[in-house]
């Protein structure tokens, strides 16, 4: 009678330390190791999430330190000292109808210039609110834009050569011009709510060959949240600098709602630039993918 030895091949599992690695002993001359994790690690992508919601619970925290520091012990301070005395010499000196007048020859010709529209803005949602406000905001810059782009057309070749001074911008530039209308149209608003310069783009857009009707639209889109941000700020500077006077004294409701929306539109604010440099960001990285 014969046995065959190979039918049977005895089998020891030995635990070596504390992690969990087991070795698998056979009669063979090879060693198998086996692990058995008890936990499987966090997924990227889970980390990273949370990573953002702390990020974002961080950021509100901020945003209320800052807001109560602003209305308590800043904002008093320049009311009195700047806005104040500069809303009452608007007041006394331009009637409503000549205010809107300047404020949209303000709007239309400060982009062109390189310089900050931001104050007349403020002064616009202070006078008219944010129904004729908003109008007369939008039309303005929106004229402005044009303004920028076509003079921008005429020193294409000049605007490059700057441009290439800062290669990685001019990268990130560049995506907005390449693809079809809605690529560009989609990149435009992205650039627009994102932190990147104002004043800056509307001449760079023509340097990335962006065509006239993508850029024009996808600025208007792009304008309308910080429009209605820079608004609130200015009725909210309005109705502080009546506070800060005695003309109008806030109540603690008031005063609670004044930062609760100051920290709002913080946040909102925040959320809305993070989430178009991510955007910018993926572009860039396709991109990237389709040139390999």
């Amino acid at each position: 009678m014969t046995f065959n030895d190979e039918s049977v091949v005895p089998e020891l599992k030995m635990r070596l330390g504390n992690n969990g690695d087991y070795v698998k002993l056979r009669e063979s001359s090879n060693y198998e190791i086996e692990e058995f994790r008890g936990d499987e690690p966090m997924s990227p992508r889970k980390g990273s999430r949370c990573w953002w919601w702390w990020k974002m619970i961080l950021l509100c925290i901020l945003a209320t330190v800052i807001g109560v520091v602003f209305f308590v012990w800043v904002g008093p301070y320049l009311l009195n000292k700047e806005v104040v005395p500069i809303l009452d010499w608007e007041i006394a000196t331009f009637s409503p109808q000549l205010l809107g007048v300047l404020l949209f020859l303000s709007l239309a010709f400060l982009p062109s210039l390189l310089l900050p529209s931001t104050p007349s803005m403020w002064v616009a949602g202070i006078t008219f609110g944010y129904g004729f406000g908003f109008l007369l905001i939008l039309a303005g810059m929106t004229i402005g834009m044009s303004f920028a782009y076509f003079i921008g057309s005429l020193f294409h070749h000049k605007i490059q050569t700057c441009l290439e001074k800062w290669p990685q911008k001019a990268a990130i530039l560049r995506l907005a011009g390449a693809g079809d209308w809605f690529h560009q149209f989609r990149a435009v608003v992205l650039f627009r709510i994102s932190p990147f310069p104002f004043v800056i783009f509307n001449y760079a857009a023509v340097a990335a060959n962006v065509t006239y009707a993508p850029y024009l639209i996808g600025s208007i889109v792009g304008l309308i949240p910080e429009i209605f941000v820079t608004i609130y700020s200015g009725i909210l500077i309005r109705s502080l600098a009546d506070a800060s006077q005695g003309d109008k004294p806030l109540s603690t409701s008031q005063i609670i709602y004044n930062v609760l929306g100051f920290c709002t539109t913080v946040a909102t604010t925040a959320t809305i630039t993070i989430y178009a440099k991510r955007a910018l960001k993926k572009l860039q990285e396709e991109e990237e993918q389709l040139l390999e």
